[in-house]
């Protein structure tokens, strides 16, 4: 018993073509910008209050959730008067050394693993509709660090898991 090949019949061809193509077209039609919010293109960010002793942290915060809802979102930074919406803050509480894990030393124990604690209140308003689209009070953060490193390496990872939640928790309202 052998195979044989079938030749392709021009109409048949023609329709798988034509198929193909439409498909094509069709998904050109449609696009994915990042998780935007529905009816918001322009944000401004406000700069965090910073209620803690750390005066490093207000830049740090607003230059992380300004290029998360910048990148992720896919909105356009504008001044406050001319943005769809408005992202404002405050730091309420930072605590950059909080022992973790310990390591038996000679009559003490070391301590081998530390965290960064950053919590922080935040909301985002639609300007036009003068309604919040997302507020979270209480938001707590952490950033772990390890013997040899700084608080600085854990306070980086902690503004990484805010500014995820900043962005889950918005993408979450639509």
């Amino acid at each position: 018993m052998g195979w044989t090949r079938r030749s392709c019949s021009r109409p048949r061809c023609g329709a798988v073509g034509a198929s193909i193509a439409t498909l094509a077209l069709a998904a050109c039609l449609y696009s994915f910008k990042g998780g935007g919010l529905p009816d918001i293109r322009t944000v401004a960010i406000l700069p965090f209050d910073n209620q803690t002793p750390e005066p490093a942290l207000t830049k740090e915060v607003n230059d992380a959730v300004a290029e998360a809802i910048q990148g992720r979102l896919g909105l356009r930074q504008a001044g406050e008067s001319n943005a769809d919406a408005v992202v404002r803050g405050r730091v309420v509480r930072y605590d950059p050394d909080v022992p973790l894990a310990f390591q038996p030393g000679a009559g003490r124990a070391d301590v081998t693993k530390r965290q960064v604690q950053v919590t922080v209140d935040v909301e985002i308003v639609d300007q036009r509709h003068n309604k919040t689209l997302w507020q979270r009070q209480g938001l707590s953060v952490v950033g772990e660090y390890t013997q040899g490193q700084q608080p600085a390496d854990g306070r980086k990872i902690a503004l990484q898991k805010l500014v995820n939640e900043i962005v889950d928790g918005a993408q979450s309202q639509w």
